[in-house]
């Protein structure tokens, strides 16, 4: 991507693409809401941000999936301490 945006004379800042993937997450939340498993499994841009579970259970009808407020305390800690790195 890098080489194509220099051969275009554009930049983009340094990203890294952090992927969680854990079957005890996001099986509860695709049994509440297959349509999920497009945004499975969860990913976050560093420099970005990520899309928030209750989000994505919105998204996909599944509000009252009670694995979501947990999605959400594994992905704040996880960008917690890779920017405490």
């Amino acid at each position: 991507m890098r080489d194509v945006c220099r051969a275009n004379h554009k930049t983009l800042r340094p990203t890294e693409l952090l992927i969680f993937d854990n079957p005890q997450g996001g099986t509860p939340l695709l049994e509440c809401a297959q349509t999920a498993g497009i945004d499975l499994p969860l990913k976050a841009q560093v420099w970005l941000g990520s899309n928030d579970p209750a989000y994505l259970a919105q998204r996909h009808g599944a509000m009252s999936c009670p694995v979501v407020e947990n999605l959400r305390k594994v992905l704040a800690g996880v960008a917690e301490a890779v920017v405490a790195r």
